[in-house]
């Protein structure tokens, strides 16, 4: 046999995450990633990552890129070198090979037309369908002719695993059928070279989606083969996660907001330790902590505390999440990447002014695309666009109380928030007003719209010439009028 990538020897805990890399970082593959990694984090064992490139007709280079990426983001970083599954075809047609010799595994010459005909038998029967290959007990079969090598399975008994999520579950082993290990063209299928990547890497605990249950039983098949062939064989730990569903409780689509991970940074604005937050919530829980950094996930963190219900997905609850560390990030940071929003140099003179401006701006804002709008005010040219609901705070008599506090502004020689405030409530007491009805018609006419930071804020922020510019352009009349 040849050399494995690493023995099984190794730390107590080793898991894994194998994407296949025919489209984005899911979601849902997201949390996966995050609870392997957990995991391997909190008993400190390893973390791997494998590619699952087989499908060479899918696979893209681009897909690897995003997947590499995502994960890049969400913090979750790998031991060792990234394993590519194609790369190791050779391993996997070898222990195929090792089954043929020990009698394990088979080579079945059925034909894509008996197939189907026994297909359409169990359908007209209305029984399950499964292979039952007249070969299994052959070895006569046409050599010039095609063949498949099936895995000689089990027949007799029954089959019990002891699942950290889902509780010992149990398989009759006569409805599993001999799976196909070698395709005709003998490159292996999915199912073998699943088996030989866990035990080469030395994975210890399989933690993934329960749709791959069934699998498993399955795949134990091969692993209980080679046991008894090649040493260090040893069945994994398995915990299968319910998968994630809609708020409605329907399949995860992407009107529930299944997108690419790289979608929830670029399009919607959200930080990767908001997102992490959220997924880990999503089915696991400790007592009653909603925000829980990283640290204290990796402390906590426990595969019994994995619920067996589908969790249920809700973008809202993420963006609420979001705002909690929109308000506990750094300025400089948010600064940073509202700029990229707003094509902005990180260095330039409107990175400077954003800076300034983030303490007011975070407070609101529940995603950087929000932050982005609430900032573009600061960067409008003159005079500026008013959106329907500010023009008409502008109509009647506000423009003409707008130039008187415009005039009181001007006098002001220390232009800080403090002062001008001052300033304003002067002109309020004089006109016998609140301050509000002052303060709408100033945020219309400074930034467009009817919600901006605190309006003295927003003055402060503009500074003198350009703040006095744009009332002047809404005022339309003199003070004195």
């Amino acid at each position: 046999m040849s050399a494995s990538i690493q023995e099984a020897a190794g730390p107590a805990v080793v898991t894994r995450f194998a994407p296949s890399p025919t489209g984005f970082l899911h979601i849902g593959g997201a949390r996966t990633a995050l609870f392997n990694w957990l995991f391997a984090r909190h008993h400190g064992g390893k973390f791997l990552l494998r590619i699952e490139d087989t499908d060479r007709a899918r696979s893209t280079e681009p897909a690897i890129a995003a997947i590499l990426d995502g994960m890049r983001w969400l913090g979750l970083d790998w031991d060792g070198d990234t394993v590519f599954q194609f790369a190791r075809h050779r391993r996997h047609a070898e222990v195929a090979q090792a089954m043929l010799d020990t009698g394990a595994a088979y080579r079945c010459w059925m034909t894509p037309e008996e197939l189907a005909a026994q297909r359409a038998e169990a359908q007209a029967a209305k029984r399950p369908y499964k292979v039952a290959s007249p070969w299994r007990d052959r070895i006569d079969g046409p050599q010039d002719q095609p063949f498949v090598v099936r895995l000689r399975a089990d027949q007799a008994g029954e089959t019990v695993i002891d699942d950290r999520v889902q509780g010992a579950v149990t398989v009759q082993n006569a409805i599993l059928d001999d799976m196909v290990l070698l395709r005709s063209d003998g490159t292996p299928t999915y199912m073998l070279a699943v088996v030989v990547d866990d035990r080469d890497m030395g994975v210890t605990h399989v933690i993934r989606g329960d749709d791959h249950l069934n699998n498993a039983f399955r795949q134990l098949g091969i692993i209980r083969a080679m046991a008894g062939i090649e040493g260090g064989w040893q069945e994994p730990v398995y915990a299968h996660i319910p998968l994630i569903h809609g708020a409605d409780g329907a399949k995860l689509s992407k009107r529930h907001g299944a997108l690419g991970v790289d979608a929830y940074r670029d399009e919607l604005g959200l930080l990767p330790e908001a997102v992490s937050n959220y997924l880990l919530r999503l089915g696991w829980g400790h007592g009653d902590e909603e925000i829980i950094s990283r640290a204290r996930a990796t402390e906590v963190f426990d595969l019994g505390a994995v619920g067996r219900s589908p969790a249920r997905f809700d973008l809202k609850k993420l963006e609420n999440v979001n705002g909690h560390y929109m308000r506990e990030s750094a300025d400089d940071r948010l600064a940073a990447l509202t700029a990229v929003k707003l094509g902005f140099g990180e260095s330039s003179a409107e990175g400077d002014l954003l800076r300034r401006a983030m303490p007011m701006l975070k407070v609101r804002a529940k995603n950087i695309n929000e932050l982005a709008d609430s900032a573009g005010f600061l960067f409008r040219k003159r005079p500026i666009d008013m959106d329907e609901a500010a023009a008409k705070l502008l109509e009647g008599d506000a423009r003409r109380s707008l130039a008187r506090a415009r005039d009181a502004l001007a006098a002001v020689d220390d232009w800080s928030a403090e002062a001008l405030e001052a300033a304003v409530r002067r002109v309020a007491e004089e006109q016998a007003v609140g301050l509000g009805k002052l303060a709408q018609p100033l945020r219309a006419a400074l930034t467009g719209r009817t919600t901006s930071p605190g309006i003295f804020d927003v003055l402060a922020l503009l500074g003198r010439d350009e703040s006095l510019g744009r009332l002047d352009d809404q005022s339309g009349l003199p003070a004195d009028a």
